[in-house]
């Protein structure tokens, strides 16, 4: 069956603060699965900002939120169109080159014999679904996992917002046990199971369609030694008080998906209920947070 076309809204920006400022307000706003917000600088300095819509957006309302945000200027630049949905991702992966994360190395199908014998791969194919590897919040929670493992053997680990299942492939890689992943989003189910299968993980990785800690899956596979959520600022504080209840004693959390401005404000959320800081990665403008319960 023919895939759907996706919906693109696009407009210019003047620098990278401005661009970073616009993109926070967007992925604040459009909740996980709803749009994939992108940002990239162009050889003249100005930088493009895109988003890909499944279903065609309200454009008075993205209109209205550019302006806030932006100013009527740059609101003045915004542009829809529609692509097919294979073209935007699938095009821009073939672009990419492995993107090593210690002793993980995150790549597409076309670079397969390009990986290294001693370390462990993960290929993740073109889909709808968010984490290639390539954005520098899913290559902080790489970086931080290896970190954990140097000293640590987690035995129950769930990844939270698992979206292409990288984070649970490399969890499961690395551990040879189980993992639990889980998102709101139906496509990323269906996604992350399928690349948790090519990976020859597919027997450790249990996916789960789940909003927050809602299902009871969590009680029943919990409480988790390692936690990895690479979601969004906003939902990230929201879930602190109900993560904790599902942590072991001196369980470790790495949690991503937030500008580096925001990261204050994530570890206040989590310090009041237990958790200290000990590692904060700081890559192309994102943070990503390695904590640790106490008791």
């Amino acid at each position: 069956m023919q895939p759907s076309p996706t919906h693109r809204a696009s407009f210019s920006i003047g620098n990278e603060a401005a661009a970073k400022r616009v993109v926070d307000v967007l992925t604040e706003v459009f909740f996980e699965g709803d749009a994939a917000v992108a940002a990239f600088e162009r050889p003249d300095g100005q930088w493009d900002v895109t988003l890909h819509f499944a279903e065609a957006p309200d454009q008075a309302l993205l209109r209205e939120l550019v302006v806030n945000a932006a100013g009527n200027e740059i609101a003045d630049t915004l542009a829809f169109d529609t692509v097919e949905a294979k073209d935007w991702v699938k095009a821009s992966l073939e672009d990419l080159v492995p993107v090593p994360a210690g002793r993980f190395v995150v790549h597409g199908s076309h670079d397969r014999d390009r990986v290294a014998q001693n370390k462990l791969a993960i290929e993740i194919e073109a889909a709808l679904a968010f984490g290639t590897g390539h954005h520098g919040t899913t290559r902080g929670c790489l970086l931080l996992l290896d970190h954990v493992l140097k000293s640590a053997r987690p035995q129950r680990v769930l990844d939270l917002g698992t979206g292409t299942g990288v984070l649970a492939i490399a969890a499961a890689k690395a551990l040879h046990r189980a993992v639990l992943a889980s998102d709101i989003d139906p496509p990323s189910v269906r996604v992350a199971a399928e690349n948790a299968r090519l990976n020859e993980v597919g027997h450790h990785v249990r996916v789960i369609r789940a909003t927050g800690f809602a299902a009871p899956d969590f009680a029943s596979e919990g409480p988790f030694d390692l936690v990895l959520a690479n979601i969004l600022a906003n939902p990230l504080r929201q879930l602190a008080s109900p993560m904790v209840r599902h942590l072991a004693p001196g369980a470790r959390v790495i949690l991503s998906g937030l500008l580096t401005h925001q990261a204050p404000a994530v570890i206040a959320a989590y310090r009041a209920r237990g958790l200290v800081p000990l590692r904060h990665l700081r890559i192309e403008g994102w943070s990503s947070l390695l904590l640790r319960k106490v008791g």
